[in-house]
């Protein structure tokens, strides 16, 4: 507030285009009206006079007497109309002269009522951070559910009536000081406490300025921490604190637009820039130390401020706070450089892969695995990629990459979905690339062609069972069904073709006639390659349930039906030509259905070796698992 000595109070009043017009006196008013304005006022501004308050303790008008506040700020705007009058008719009157000082007086109470309002009710004017509390609480004993519920709802009633009152109070000030001329000190007094309530909000949500060189020297588990908490502060700025704030300018200083501009801009610039600016520092650190995984706390921060961009350019609307908006912008354009370039990482990383480990089995390869559980992931962030791939070189060169017929689409089609669904494409098949290197490694064609497959499966049942689904489409994922049926079918020519080769042999006419020697001969033949194929393949590993029960079936419909037409035809004749009392028929074929059911579990199962006598029949384990011992069985006579 400015001294009685250095403060031109005429010259206030005389700009008065400045300040907004009151009701225009009647040219009749006379002087008695005048005096009798001047007296009232004075009345209650010399009453509540500062200057003659204790110094220890601050009585507030408006906390005493809520009525006695109204009349004074009433008896205010009267003075107010009644200087207004004179100035035009007798700029030189005494009354003019005791006008101002009671005017300056009136105007110092105000201020420090305006202070007073505005320190004591710190936490109760933003009506967002009331509305954003839950009128329930956490309780202990189901019990005291209602209570707590209903004491909760109470508080929260009583703050927004705290809360409505204060606003009601500070607009009135407001507004007769604008009138009056004082704009410049009352904005100043607003503005000096809320700017420190939001600058202390935005530190207490763990927002702090960090220079490019400190976040460059940051562990990466201090700088992750920081942008979870970025995230839940912006979450709760955007909610409550600068929409709050915006709110509380836009009511209280409703009557003067460039006031309600220069204080929220003056209040929120600082904090805004400093929360909006630090994920372009987060971004320019990751960009420049890329790694697969910090690319969705990356994605997070981009998704936070696309899902608040409205917001942003509402609550910062004003020209002169565009800034905010400028570096909202420059912040999302900044992480989409880095996720990009996190793209071309992980890419990269899929090929620089030098691994030597041979999976047991033909199973799935870790790196594929991995892969597949990153993309999956990025797939749940399919709205924010295809904004950041818009228009992407990168994107536009994985198209050009990509065989042309690999999707149903044309070739001139650049929508974002397809973009998508081209990098995504693109995404697999340097991985699918990549397993197909690794298969050599694999001796055993039929054990590549295996490998193949289950990793293959892998990847379709990951993408069906993901958002990489929704990416790619339903054609992506059967074709790639077809070309792992195709693997498969590839495994059980080259491993069980020896044997299927046998069965045709065994099921022609001649077969029939076969004489009992031929036919124990046929079944020895059968029986030692049935073993040997077992053997070779007990290793084998299938681990997606639906792939596994295909390959099973598959195996024995080409074996089972004329194993079992030959079985049926030749038992009963090789019954007594077995060689020192034994047969040569060692399978049933329930016991060929047994063993081709406990394929691919990779537990090293390998055929039994039937011995059967004439009394009685014996099974024993070609190859005893560890650990057990070796058991024979009785078994049904033929």
């Amino acid at each position: 507030m400015r001294s009685k000595s250095g403060f031109s109070f005429f010259s206030k009043m005389t700009s008065s285009r400045k300040r907004p017009s009151l009701s225009i006196p009647s040219k009749s008013y006379e002087s008695s009206d005048i005096n009798k304005t001047i007296d009232n006022a004075a009345e209650i501004i010399e009453k509540w006079n500062t200057e003659y308050v204790s110094t220890n303790k601050f009585y507030s008008l408006f906390c005493e007497s809520k009525r006695e506040a109204k009349k004074f700020v009433k008896r205010v705007k009267e003075l107010q109309n009644a200087m207004d009058m004179l100035i035009r008719e007798d700029p030189n009157s005494e009354n003019l002269l005791r006008a101002q000082n009671l005017m300056q007086i009136a105007m110092k109470r105000l201020q420090k009522e305006f202070l007073q309002i505005l320190s004591m009710n710190r936490a109760h004017l933003d009506p967002e951070s009331v509305s954003s509390r839950s009128p329930t609480s956490v309780v202990s004993n189901d019990d005291d559910v209602w209570h707590e519920s209903r004491s909760a709802s109470d508080s929260i009633i009583e703050v927004e009536e705290v809360s409505k009152s204060s606003r009601t109070e500070l607009k009135s000030i407001a507004d007769c000081m604008i009138a009056a001329g004082y704009a410049k000190e009352c904005a100043s007094t607003y503005k000096s406490i809320r700017k420190s309530i939001v600058d202390e909000s935005i530190y207490r949500l763990g927002v702090e300025k960090i220079s490019s060189s400190k976040a460059k020297k940051m562990p990466c588990e201090v700088v992750e921490l920081k942008m979870n908490r970025w995230i839940e502060a912006v979450k709760v700025s955007m909610k409550t604190l600068f929409n709050g704030e915006k709110s509380l300018c836009d009511d209280i200083f409703e009557s003067s637009v460039s006031l309600r501009e220069a204080c929220f801009r003056d209040i929120s610039k600082e904090g805004a820039l400093l929360l909006f600016g630090f994920p372009e520092t987060i971004a320019l650190r990751d960009k420049k130390n890329p790694n697969p995984e910090k690319i969705f706390p990356l994605l997070d921060m981009y998704c936070t401020i696309t899902d608040n961009l409205l917001a942003i350019e509402s609550i910062f609307s004003f020209p002169s706070i565009s800034i905010v908006r400028t570096q909202a912008h420059s912040s999302l354009s900044r992480l989409s450089e880095s996720i990009l370039s996190h793209l071309v990482d992980f890419e990269s990383e899929i090929r620089k892969d030098s691994s030597k480990t041979v999976v047991r089995g033909g199973g799935v390869h870790p790196m594929t695995i991995s892969a597949m559980d990153h993309i999956s992931r990025l797939a749940e962030y399919s709205s924010a990629l295809m904004d950041i791939l818009k228009g992407s070189s990168s994107s536009s060169s994985a198209k050009s990459l990509l065989p042309k017929s690999y999707f149903n689409v044309s070739e001139s089609e650049e929508s974002p979905v397809s973009e998508l669904k081209v990098r995504f494409a693109w995404m697999i098949l340097v991985l699918l690339c990549k397993i197909d290197g690794k298969a050599e490694m694999y001796k055993d064609f039929s054990m590549q062609y295996l490998f193949l497959a289950n990793n293959l499966q892998h990847v379709v049942s990951r993408a069906r069972s993901t958002n990489v689904k929704q990416v790619l489409g339903d054609d992506w994922i059967a074709k790639h069904s077809e070309k792992v049926s195709q693997f498969a079918r590839s495994y059980e020519r080259l491993a069980w073709g020896p044997l299927a080769s046998m069965c045709p042999a065994i099921s022609t006419s001649e077969a029939v006639e076969m004489s009992p020697e031929e036919a124990m001969m046929q079944f020895k033949k059968f029986n030692e390659t049935f073993e040997s194929t077992c053997e070779e393949q007990s290793e084998c590993i299938v681990l997606d349930p639906k792939l596994l029960d295909e390959m099973r079936i598959s195996i024995g419909r080409k074996l089972l039906p004329v194993y079992r037409d030959f079985y049926n035809a030749h038992r009963n004749a090789v019954m007594l030509a077995g060689t020192e009392g034994e047969w040569n028929v060692r399978y049933t074929p329930e016991d060929i259905g047994n063993h081709l059911s406990e394929l691919f579990s990779g537990k090293g199962i390998s055929a039994n070796r039937y011995v059967c006598t004439p009394d009685f029949c014996t099974v024993t384990t070609a190859t005893p698992t560890p650990g057990r011992k070796t058991r024979s069985l009785s078994c049904r006579r033929f």
